[in-house]
C-alpha cells in the first residue's frame, strides 16, 4: 500500500492565515479536516481532543496565539498588545491540564515576544512570533525523526511491540513518537508487528494507531487493553514502546490510562518498555510523578462512548484521563538526543538537563 502523507496539523496562508488540521474524533470512519481561524476553535479542538498528542498540542496552541492576536489593530499600542498576548496565552492554558508541550509552547511564544519589546515594533513582534511558531512546527518534524532513528536500534528484524493510545503523525508534526519507532525500523528494511492495545474509553489505539499503521503497510493487531498481560504471557511481544504527555526530572511518566498496568506486565513477564518523547515532554520543576497534574474527564466518555449508553444512568464514574509509570518500569526514555538508559534523574539530567 502506498503511503499518502496527510499533514496533522498545517498553517494556511500568510501571517495573517488560519490554522487547519485533521479532526480526529471522526477519525477512522471519516478524514475530516477543520479551520481554526479564532481562538476558541483551537482550545475546543484542544479541549474535545479534535487535536490530540502532546507535541501536536503544542504546535497547535503556538498557532492559536498567532490567531489570537489577528484580533488587534496593526496600529495597536505595546500594552494592548502585551495585554491580549497574556489573554490569548492564559485562555489556551485553560484547555487541557496535562501535556506539558502545550505549556511549553504557550511559554516560548510569550518570552519570544517579551525578547523583543524594547527591541521592535508590535507590527515586527507578530511577524516574529509567527516566525516561532513555524519553527516550533518544523522543529517538530526533525524531533520526530531523529526519536524514530534512535528507537529503531532497539528493535530486531522479526520483532514484535505493543504500543498502547497513539503517538504516531496524528499526535505530532510528522511521524510520531512511539511510532516513528516502527515507520523507521521499516525504513531500515526490518519487518516489524504491532499489537495495539484499542484504549479505552475513546478509543485511540483501536480508531487512531491501528489506522496508521495500517496506512503505511505495517502488521498491526488490535487488541483489548484487558488483553496486554495475556498476549506477554504467552510469548507474542518482545517488547513495548509508548509516547508520554509529561514526564518528572526522575523519570515517572504520564501517559494515556491504562499505560501504568502496561508497564507493570512488562516488568512481570520480563520484556523491555520503552517510552518515547521529546525532550519537551520532560518538566524538571517536578522532583517526581506525585507532582504530575492528571486531567479528569467527562463520565460521558465511559458511560454513553460515542453516543450509546453503556452504563446506568446516574452510576458514578472516576475517569481520569492519564496514569503515573514509575521510573522504575521503565527501560529506556527515547528522545531525539539519545535513549535514556538507565532512567534516572542523573541521565536524565544529561541529556534533557544540558
Amino acid at each position: 500500500m502506498a503511503y499518502q502523507n496527510i499533514e496533522t496539523l498545517s498553517w494556511i496562508g500568510d501571517q495573517h492565515g488560519w490554522l487547519r488540521m485533521i479532526d480526529q474524533t471522526l477519525l477512522p470512519a471519516e478524514l475530516c479536516e477543520i479551520d481554526c481561524r479564532h481562538t476558541e476553535t483551537v482550545w475546543e479542538a484542544i479541549k474535545k481532543l479534535r487535536v490530540r498528542g502532546a507535541p501536536a498540542i503544542g504546535i497547535a496552541a503556538a498557532y492559536g496565539v498567532c490567531i489570537g492576536l489577528q484580533t488587534l489593530p496593526s496600529n495597536v499600542d505595546l500594552v494592548t498588545f502585551q495585554t491580549r498576548l497574556n489573554e490569548v496565552v492564559d485562555y489556551l492554558a485553560s484547555s487541557r491540564p496535562t501535556a506539558v508541550n502545550l505549556f511549553w509552547a504557550l511559554n516560548r511564544m510569550k518570552a519570544k515576544a517579551e525578547s523583543l519589546y524594547d527591541l521592535k515594533d508590535v507590527a515586527e513582534i507578530n511577524e516574529d512570533l509567527f516566525s516561532e511558531a513555524k519553527a516550533i512546527h518544523e522543529e517538530d518534524r526533525r524531533i520526530c525523526r531523529s526519536i524514530g532513528k534512535f528507537g529503531q536500534e532497539l528493535l530486531r528484524d522479526g520483532d514484535t511491540f505493543l504500543t498502547h493510545c497513539n503517538a504516531g503523525g496524528l499526535a505530532t508534526a510528522d511521524y510520531g513518537t512511539a511510532l516513528a519507532v516502527f515507520f523507521a525500523a521499516t525504513e531500515m528494511g526490518k519487518t516489524v508487528k504491532v499489537y495495539a492495545d484499542e484504549t479505552r474509553p475513546l478509543l485511540q489505539g483501536s480508531r487512531l494507531t491501528a489506522w496508521e499503521l495500517m496506512q503505511r503497510g505495517i502488521d498491526v493487531t488490535l487488541i483489548c487493553d484487558s488483553m496486554a498481560a495475556m498476549v506477554m504471557k504467552q510469548g507474542k511481544i518482545n517488547g513495548v514502546v509508548v509516547g508520554a504527555d509529561r514526564i518528572a526530572a526522575n523519570g515517572d511518566t504520564a501517559n494515556k490510562i491504562g499505560t501504568y498496568s502496561v508497564a507493570i506486565s512488562a516488568k512481570t513477564h520480563k520484556i523491555p518498555f520503552y517510552v518515547a518523547a521529546p525532550v519537551s515532554t520532560f518538566d524538571l520543576t517536578l522532583t517526581d510523578g506525585n507532582g504530575i497534574p492528571i486531567e479528569e474527564r467527562d463520565s460521558e466518555e465511559i458511560c454513553c462512548g460515542f453516543g450509546k449508553r453503556t452504563a446506568p444512568q446516574g452510576v458514578h464514574v472516576y475517569n481520569p484521563a492519564f496514569d503515573v509509570t514509575p521510573a522504575e518500569f521503565i527501560t529506556g526514555i527515547i528522545t531525539e538526543h539519545g535513549v535514556i538508559s538507565p532512567v534516572n534523574r542523573e541521565n536524565i539530567a544529561k541529556i534533557v538537563g544540558a
